[in-house]
């Protein structure tokens, strides 16, 4: 094993008890190469490919009141191929870090503050905060790709040395939001935006050379902050839902969300459809963060995501002052998501819903190889009580409706699991579950391996890793066949 400290980012945070600033959500700053990662266990030899793991780590002393989502994307790569594995850190050189790594401090306001408070102009669907790109990393046309969830740039990486590439050419003016899905049996991209000018939602379509080939508005009655999106195999699907800002505060500058008396409304449209090819479909009043999959039987276009029981969560108990309405939206535990189940016949237009589980869970995956068709296992996680993190995971297998579990002990905290397919697949959950641990008591992390088949038996292989990772939002999986093997650097970023 060698292992290479390349780069020190400087910091100007100040010593204080933030809770998000300590603890699973201390920051990184250190930039590490390390080849040939030792393990406790065997690595399987029957996976290739890389894990892409996007943190969130603020570098400068905040502008007003800090939440978590504001800190600067960096992303954590292992990469495994023959039973091997070998680690990279960086952070991605959004536009808003140079300035910042430039001026030595924070330029932006973040989400709790007011847009006038940053010192520059910014960017996203609120206007003023900085594109941190730290919500989410996909990979599409061999090229990891991080997206910021209220809109901003798409910046491409170096698969291999996670070097920032360049900007996203595809990406409109209105910018990207941070679930923009790969459909891998096509190579497109799909994607959606949203701002608070009309028609306020924007949906396009990328092909596998990275061309923007179609890009259609969504028009919605005003602002809204939907999160994701979900596709099948002829249809994109997205959400005009009652949690949104405030019409009346938003005329005077104020970002304040709140809880609307109004239906949940699913907007389906064919892949390469136009505005008057699009139905919309009303379901119980709800906020969905995330979705996982969605598929066509018959008339019907099943969509699966967490429906929340509590959207409009009551204020946390025992929050630092200021803190406590962030801090009951972080907690999955007040919220409640279940993993649930839209049905929308495309024939009548009536829509029928269910809950597959009671369990409080969230950030669900599938094998991404099947993604738009008809899947039988979701794996997601279980939420901390009282912070954004997570305790351990839950597959449930929908042909049997039965659900397993591995839960860790109190100190030691985990990501979103990626599932990674095995090279001898035969079964859909022929692969493995991949994460980054916290382990908060010795101040470590690792890189844990679950057999998909087999996740309550816990982790198969653990790969100790350089220091302690900030935690975050989430990771993606991508199989070796589908990263570019060579890149000629054309970046303008330092």
């Amino acid at each position: 094993m060698e292992t290479k400290k390349i780069n020190t980012i400087k910091s100007s945070i100040q010593t204080h008890d933030h809770p998000y600033l300590k603890d699973a959500w201390v920051p990184n700053y250190d930039e590490y190469e390390v080849t040939d990662l030792k393990a406790l266990g065997d690595i399987p030899e029957d996976i290739e490919g890389a894990y892409y793991r996007n943190t969130e780590n603020q570098v400068h002393e905040p502008i007003g009141r800090f939440h978590p989502f504001d800190g600067d994307a960096m992303i954590h790569s292992i990469n495994f191929d023959n039973g091997k594995a070998n680690y990279v850190n960086k952070f991605v050189n959004t536009e808003g870090f140079l300035v910042e790594q430039e001026m030595g401090r924070s330029m932006w306001a973040g989400l709790m503050e007011r847009a006038g408070s940053s010192k520059l102009p910014g960017w996203g669907a609120q206007g003023g905060i900085k594109d941190s790109s730290s919500t989410d990393i996909i990979v599409h046309a061999g090229l990891p790709l991080t997206t910021f969830y209220q809109c901003g740039e798409g910046y491409q990486l170096n698969p291999h040395t996670l070097d920032t590439e360049k900007k996203a050419s595809w990406v409109p003016a209105e910018g990207v939001s941070a679930h923009p899905k790969v459909d891998l049996l096509t190579g497109e991209l799909l994607f959606f935006n949203y701002s608070k000018q009309a028609p306020f939602l924007n949906y396009g379509v990328v092909d596998k050379n990275q061309n923007l080939k179609h890009l259609v508005p969504i028009e919605l009655p005003g602002p809204r902050l939907p999160h994701d999106m979900a596709f099948s195999k002829n249809y994109s699907i997205f959400n005009d839902l009652p949690l949104f800002w405030d019409q009346e505060m938003l005329k005077k500058g104020v970002h304040a969300t709140r809880l609307h008396d109004l239906p949940s409304r699913f907007a389906v449209i064919p892949r390469y459809g136009n505005p008057e090819d699009i139905k919309w479909f009303e379901a119980d009043p709800t906020f969905v963060l995330h979705f996982n999959n969605a598929y066509e039987v018959g008339d019907d276009l099943i969509l699966e995501g967490y429906y929340q029981e509590h959207p409009w969560p009551e204020n946390y108990v025992d929050a630092p002052p200021g803190l406590e309405r962030m801090m009951a939206f972080l907690d999955f535990s007040l919220i409640k998501p279940r993993l649930h189940r839209w049905k929308f016949n495309l024939k009548t237009g009536a829509t029928t819903e269910e809950d597959i589980c009671n369990e409080t869970i969230e950030f669900g995956v599938i094998n991404q190889e099947i993604a738009g068709i008809e899947h039988r296992y979701t794996y997601s996680m279980i939420p901390t009580k009282g912070h954004f993190t997570f305790d351990g995971i839950t597959k449930h297998d929908h042909k049997k409706n039965s659900i397993s579990k591995y839960v860790f002990p109190e100190h030691i905290f985990i990501s979103e699991v990626s599932f990674a397919q095995s090279t001898a697949s035969n079964n859909e959950d022929d692969g493995y579950l991949i994460t980054i641990s916290n382990d908060v008591k010795e101040k470590t992390s690792s890189c844990l391996m679950f057999d998909a088949k087999n996740i309550e038996i816990g982790p198969i292989c653990e790969i100790p890793l350089p220091h302690q990772v900030c935690s975050g939002t989430h990771a993606t999986w991508a199989q070796k066949s589908n990263l570019k093997k060579h890149i000629v650097s054309d970046s303008n970023f330092r």
